[in-house]
């Protein structure tokens, strides 16, 4: 189950992940509004195992701290993002982010894939099954990678257009059509309708 929490003045898009069965969940880019966060949590009576962020600017890793202290969760981003992530946030990562590794939550698996270009260390989150590979009907967090009809700016320090292309088109676009993505801001589309749509691509 998905439930997107808009924080933020720049609406920001967190997402909370979770196994219905077991209650075990994931946190996505809590950005701002710990208090809205958690209680979100505590309404849906979550486990929280991991607060992943996509990357790490202060949009997306403000409430970081917060959320770290109320669940214990394990914090994870891509080393490469850390220098973002240490000016924004006061929380310490446990791990670092690696391309293909495999997050479990509950009965369910997120792949890692490595998407630079918005940031050196943006990535995205696909979920896959047990044995990593691509689930048809699937779903896919994108962070600031990709929008509905938009992709994300790469003139900000650590941005790079050539490398975000690159990874829209090798990472993201030979999804699935039917592949559901989550950005980190706006609405979720699908990647065939970005294919049709999206006047960046």
């Amino acid at each position: 189950m998905i439930k997107k929490i808009v924080v933020g003045a720049l609406e920001t898009n967190c997402y909370l992940f979770y196994d219905e069965k077991s209650k075990e969940g994931i946190v996505i880019d809590p950005g701002a509004d710990s208090e809205k966060i958690i209680e979100q949590i505590k309404d849906l009576k979550l486990q929280i195992k991991w607060i992943v962020n996509t990357h790490g600017h202060g949009d997306h890793v403000g409430a970081c701290s917060e959320l770290k202290e109320f669940t214990q969760a394990k914090l994870l981003i891509h080393k490469l993002d850390l220098p973002w992530f240490d000016f924004f946030s006061s929380a310490s990562p446990d791990a670092y982010l690696e391309d293909n590794q495999m997050i479990n939550i509950g009965n369910y698996f997120l792949k890692v894939l490595y998407t630079p270009g918005h940031s050196e260390g943006s990535v995205s989150l696909l979920q896959v099954d047990q044995s990593g590979a691509q689930i048809d009907d699937g779903f896919v967090f994108t962070g600031d990678t990709l929008f509905c009809e938009a992709v994300g700016r790469s003139d900000l320090p650590g941005g790079d257009e050539k490398k975000l292309f690159v990874s829209l088109k090798e990472k993201l676009l030979i999804l699935p059509e039917q592949t559901v993505f989550y950005p980190g801001h706006g609405p979720e589309c699908t990647i065939g309708e970005e294919k049709k749509h999206n006047p960046f691509l």
